[in-house]
């Protein structure tokens, strides 16, 4: 006897949020693409379903593509440069997922430069294994296109990443990155950091943040950061898990101030990722 409408959501309602997360790089507009999906569900007459998951996995990798459409134009008037919103992953290491892929900041800042029907198929694909012939059901292409489109999505983040150092070299940098930005030490900081690094941070026009990315005296500039946040009363420096690897996380009596992950490659830190903009810091608060 298949699964009771309700049953069949909720035992799929996480790799709904994870495909909806990965699309938008958004909590909310994730959740509210699952709570469209619901009532979609809700309206429809289950005697001809016959596989509810499928259905329901269509449903919203569909509603994703609409909705990144609209997404992407209204993030071009966004004050500086966009981040995705962090999500804490140590209390739910899956986020609804069974591989962490396509689940980085880094990645996700680059998906967010493909077209919407690429973006759903390398997600599908990498962060979910579909077979190329469920994913071209899915975005109603042709198997051989949805093969491309993946290929595209693949080839695009070949091109402007960077070969990734191993997790333990990353949490090595990472805390060395903590510990000399916590101090303000320029000297240690130049150490960690590539001659190229490029800082980037999202304030969203609410808190102060740079508003394009800076790549020139990357260690002073840190250090300067440092300065300000170290002059908050009562900050605490520390390393948490956010989308699936570590991150490091500055907080205040009044809540976090900033969360920074970090790109590694050589043996040394060639980017920055600020998340400044409160309103995508409440997982962390």
């Amino acid at each position: 006897m298949p699964p009771d409408p309700l049953t069949a959501f909720l035992g799929t309602r996480d790799r709904l949020f994870g495909i909806g997360y990965r699309m938008l790089g958004s909590v909310a507009e994730a959740e509210d693409l699952v709570q469209e999906t619901w009532m979609r569900w809700q309206r429809t007459d289950h005697r001809t379903v016959r596989d509810p998951a499928a259905y329901l996995v269509t449903t919203i990798t569909r509603l994703a593509i609409n909705e990144a459409t609209s997404a992407r134009a209204r993030r071009e008037t966004y004050p500086g440069p966009w981040l995705p919103e962090p999500v804490a992953t140590g209390p739910d290491p899956a986020l609804g997922a069974e591989r962490a892929e396509a689940l980085e900041l880094a990645v996700l800042v680059l998906l967010e430069r493909l077209g919407a029907r690429e973006r759903a198929a390398y997600v599908l694909r990498e962060a979910f294994d579909y077979p190329y012939r469920r994913i071209a059901e899915i975005l109603e292409v042709s198997e051989p296109n949805a093969r491309q489109l993946v290929t595209r999505a693949r080839a695009h983040l070949a091109e402007h990443r960077r070969a990734p150092a191993d997790a333990a070299t990353h949490r090595r940098l990472l805390d060395a990155f903590l510990a000399a930005a916590r101090d303000g030490d320029v000297g240690r900081l130049e150490a960690v950091l590539t001659a190229d690094a490029v800082y980037s941070a999202d304030g969203g026009g609410v808190v102060s943040a740079t508003l394009r990315p800076v790549s020139r005296r990357i260690p002073d500039f840190v250090a300067g950061i440092a300065g300000k946040l170290n002059a908050v009363a009562g900050v605490t420096w520390s390393v948490v898990t956010a989308n699936g690897g570590p991150a490091l996380l500055v907080t205040a009596p009044s809540g976090p101030l900033v969360l920074m992950t970090v790109e590694v490659t050589d043996d040394r830190i060639h980017r920055i990722h600020a998340v400044r903009n409160p309103s995508k810091l409440r997982a962390f608060a």
